[in-house]
């Protein structure tokens, strides 16, 4: 088993003697419930079952111990329980044919380890926040996910001045990398349709949201509905309910108002605000930054996928006064009409101008730490040359200025047509590690649980699977 320490050899249907999987206490209950009922039909009907087996017994008893012979009688019957029991299951479940016939107990141990993984909050938007995600959800099941409501482009963009309803797109894409079987749902929830009157152009998802949203009668139990049918890990939450409107002002004193027309008005971005000015965020937001024991920012565009969510009134003061390690995942690359030219300090003081901004003190330090990438291909794609899009530097000396430690690492998915992207088994574990790092640092581990074991052989299996893929696109 993948996710067992290696150095132990143990047999597969050992497994279920773990502590934790809350199953060995229902299996001393049906037991007993089997034993009286037995000794209750014996009663009723006037059996004499009882007298036949220690008739048996005796003779069994006088060529072999009663010790010995008891243990086999114990060992057989409870084995003859258990297989039984997983039987039952499995055609109840519907797993056998599908499964091996250990998949119910690793999958038990497994949901019990997830269970006790930290609580870990991811802020921002796009696809940088649902690519980080898919790793993340390996580590733990107390995940967060608070995503901004920002968009007016595309098939969201439509369906927000048709029905009414916040932009459903970054919403889809993390209930899509947070379900349990992500390929199919993404497939599924990305799934656009290309004809179609009214259809074209929409994303399955989108569609789906909005019928929960009318259904439902309000955005956030359409959220919740439609994550217990997709039966996703963890939580997602829009950043505020309000109709929130991007307005940025630029360099030269103009503003641009709207998610989809900042990045093509070609000028550098100054300040962002939003309207309503006043955008309140849910309880539910407050009180997981609250209760978190680590908050991540990123990755995604600077000005429209992180920074609108700590425009939202209270959520910049929960960050900072929040007890939770804070890391903050810079971009590998430079966007185009939003960060051109920027160097890794220049993306932090954007964070820190913003969110002093809306109300964050501006004595104490907003996030511990940056997680940057330290590797690019050796024949990065001439599309990013092509857009002015540059690797964005880790100016270090004016990073420690600003009191961040920078966490360096490759976070790149490897691929052999030189793009750039993510690997979610790398963003996830790097992020880890550094977090148990800071827990034993401050001498506070909060997660005594979560075997670090298990967390760098499920994440590796993941990097393995990422790479496979790649390859057998190649």
């Amino acid at each position: 088993m993948k996710f067992l320490n290696s150095k132990v050899k143990m047999p597969k249907d050992a497994i279920w003697l773990v502590p934790g999987l809350r199953i060995k206490r229902w299996f001393a209950l049906i037991v007993l419930g089997s034993v009286l009922a037995a000794i209750g039909i014996t009663l009723v009907f006037r059996l004499e079952p009882i007298y036949f087996i220690v008739s048996t017994a005796k003779k069994i008893f006088h060529i072999v111990p009663a010790e010995l012979a008891g243990l086999v009688f114990i060992g057989f019957g409870a084995y003859i329980f258990i297989q039984a029991w997983k039987k039952t299951n499995f055609s109840m479940l519907d797993l056998n044919g599908t499964r091996n016939q250990g998949t119910m107990g690793e999958t038990l141990y497994r949901k019990m380890k997830l269970n006790h993984g930290p609580k870990i909050v991811a802020i921002g938007g796009g696809t940088g926040l649902s690519t980080m995600l898919r790793g993340i959800k390996k580590i733990t099941n107390n995940i967060t996910a608070i995503v901004t409501v920002g968009d007016d482009g595309g098939s969201s963009g439509r369906l927000r001045e048709e029905m009414g309803i916040l932009p459903p797109g970054d919403i889809r894409n993390c209930i899509a990398a947070l379900a349990d079987d992500d390929d199919i749902v993404t497939q599924l929830f990305q799934y656009r349709f290309k004809t179609g009157e009214g259809l074209e152009g929409h994303s399955f998802g989108n569609l789906f949201i909005t019928a929960m949203t009318a259904i439902c009668g309000d955005m956030i139990t359409a959220i919740k509905e439609s994550s217990k049918v997709l039966l996703i890990r963890g939580k997602v939450i829009p950043a505020t309910t309000d109709d929130m409107r991007l307005i940025a002002r630029m360099e030269d004193g103009s503003y641009v108002k709207g998610e989809s027309q900042i990045p093509e008005s070609g000028k550098k971005i100054i300040e962002l605000s939003c309207e309503p000015r006043v955008c309140k965020p849910s309880n539910e937001v407050i009180e997981a930054i609250n209760n978190a024991d680590l908050i991540i920012l990123g990755p995604g565009s600077l000005y429209t996928s992180i920074i609108p969510n700590l425009l939202v009134e209270g959520i910049s003061k929960a960050i900072q006064s929040a007890r939770a390690k804070k890391i903050y995942i810079c971009n590998i690359m430079t966007q185009p009409g939003e960060t051109d030219n920027y160097s890794v300090s220049d993306h932090i003081r954007a964070l820190f101008d913003h969110m002093r901004k809306c109300g964050a003190d501006t004595s104490k330090p907003l996030f511990d730490a940056v997680l940057v990438n330290n590797q690019l291909p050796n024949n990065l794609a001439k599309k990013y040359e092509e857009k002015d899009s540059l690797p964005v530097e880790t100016d270090a000396a004016e990073i420690r200025k600003l009191g961040v430690e920078i966490v360096s690492a490759k976070l790149i998915q490897d691929n052999k047509e030189g793009l750039v992207r993510h690997s979610p088994a790398r963003l996830a574990r790097s992020i880890y590690y550094w977090y148990r790092k800071s827990l034993k640092r401050n001498h506070a581990v909060s997660d005594k649980n979560f075997t670090e074991t298990n967390c760098k052989d499920s994440l590796k299996a993941q990097e393995n699977e990422e790479n496979c893929k790649e390859n057998s696109k190649v």
